[in-house]
């Protein structure tokens, strides 16, 4: 089964690690894993922003780049969520390439996702870290449905405790250019979601998008927190964090 992982803009650019932890996993799981070289952005930003243009010219090259794969995964519940859930609006007036779009969508996945529902992975072994609260990233669960899988992949780990955080599927406050337009807004969801952190007395919150990780860690820090780890699921199901 070939593979190609979709590393995303932030995972590149700001904690490479997660996107070497995803290949660990998928070729733990029995996947070939393709990494494009020329691959950049899915166009998110772009099209939250109202730039269709750049959207579509972002999402034709990635279609390109991943089309000949099994599957595409992404350790990104916005970055799969953005494929599959909105490339078939953004090329809805056009049909020929809409029906390409569609079949890579069919074949998009995040990791958890992927990990459960496809490849299966059977077991994972035991990890240095004792205890962790789940945060619930918006697109991941909302657009996807990711909610079980990481917690299932969690229970395989032998040692591992989760307690549940309160509200742990209510936003972070990061919502991508939300948190430039809505600073106060912001913050203040921030603020609860350190608060609900705290709360469970975990060593570390675990959750499936870099971006809320950076919202959060950053809100922890500033506030006082220097010890509550903020790990990618990937990190801590591979052993990396």
């Amino acid at each position: 089964m070939r593979v190609g992982l979709f590393v995303t803009c932030l995972v590149d650019l700001m904690r490479p690690g997660i996107g070497f932890a995803a290949i660990k996993l998928l070729e733990a799981a029995g996947c070939e894993v393709f990494v494009p070289q020329s691959q950049t952005c899915c166009g998110q930003p772009a099209y939250n922003s109202g730039d269709r243009a750049s959207a579509q010219a972002l999402a034709r090259k990635l279609l390109g780049e991943f089309e000949a794969c099994d599957h595409v995964v992404a350790p990104s519940g916005s970055c799969a969520g953005m494929i599959r859930t909105h490339y078939p609006d953004l090329f809805a007036d056009q049909p020929a390439e809409l029906e390409r779009v569609q079949r890579l969508c069919a074949r998009t996945y995040e990791l958890c996702d992927f990990l459960v529902n496809v490849a299966q992975l059977k077991s994972i072994k035991e990890k240095s870290i004792k205890t962790i609260t789940y945060h619930d990233s918006c697109c991941g669960l909302r657009e996807l449905g990711v909610k079980s899988q990481p917690r299932a992949l969690l229970a395989m780990v032998q040692g591992l405790s989760v307690t549940e955080m309160p509200e742990a599927e209510v936003c972070c406050g990061f919502g991508g250019t939300f948190a430039v337009k809505f600073g106060e807004i912001s913050t203040r969801l921030a603020d609860n979601k350190c608060g609900a952190i705290a709360a469970t007395g975990a060593e570390a919150v675990v959750l499936g998008d870099l971006g809320c990780m950076l919202n959060i860690e950053g809100r922890l820090r500033r506030r006082g927190d220097m010890k509550t780890q903020v790990l990618h699921i990937a990190e801590v199901l591979a052993g990396t964090e």
